[in-house]
């Protein structure tokens, strides 16, 4: 790294953001966005959004770093037993030191949803189980009907990219093949999973770009 370019300079934040289309950038730089699981779907999603400069992401998940989640989520061998949460901020800080991350070392449930992704543009759906995912669409949906939801469904195994898809209800989206069981002998693999989470993030950016792009247009990175 170039003397001059320090993660702290003016400089180095410059050339972090040059790649980054200026009315675009305007636009994520000034979104939050709700992550409700910080597994296979959700740490990649994140990882996604922090790279393309969405401002804030608030990340809420009740679990630690196991040794079997390394197949497929973003975390390293050293932080096994960290709390998932804490470590997936500490990456997101070292990918984009930009944004902000904040973290909820918490279950999501039907009580505390609606507080804990209270400020956010988009929530981003990425639980494992099928009645977790229930819950929180049907709460946000209840709690805040105009705000979209990012949801996911079938992403189990390999292969079948022509089964991915995206498929809207309303203000509800949901990205993947759909097919709520996993074939016996079938486990999540990380490109698979990588597909579906690439597909939400992408997602993402897209609402937002369509529900605040009007408002930004013609201006530039404010780093700039």
């Amino acid at each position: 790294m170039k003397a001059a370019l320090r993660p702290d300079s003016l400089a180095f934040a410059r050339e972090f953001f040059s790649c980054r289309e200026p009315d675009v950038l305007a636009v994520l730089r000034q979104s939050s966005v709700g992550i409700a699981g910080a597994g296979g779907l959700g740490s990649n999603v994140a990882v996604s959004l922090a790279r393309a400069g969405v401002g804030r992401l608030v990340i809420a998940d009740f679990d630690k770093v196991e040794p079997s989640n390394l197949n497929r989520q973003q975390y390293t061998i050293d932080q096994v037993g960290e709390r998932k949460v804490e470590a997936l901020r500490d990456n997101l800080l070292t990918i984009n030191p930009y944004s902000l991350y904040e973290v909820h070392d918490v279950r999501v449930t039907r009580r505390n949803a609606a507080k804990i992704f209270a400020r956010v543009d988009v929530l981003v759906e990425a639980f494992d189980r099928a009645e977790a995912k229930e819950m929180l669409i049907e709460s946000c949906l209840t709690r805040f009907p105009g705000r979209p939801i990012v949801a996911a469904s079938g992403l189990a195994g390999y292969g079948g990219n022509r089964k991915l898809r995206t498929r809207r209800l309303g203000n509800l989206y949901i990205c993947g093949d759909e097919e709520s069981q996993c074939p016996k002998g079938v486990s999540p693999m990380a490109p698979r999973v990588a597909l579906v989470a690439a597909m939400q993030a992408n997602l993402v950016v897209e609402i937002l770009i369509k529900m605040r792009g009007r408002h930004v247009t013609g201006k530039r990175n404010s780093l700039e």
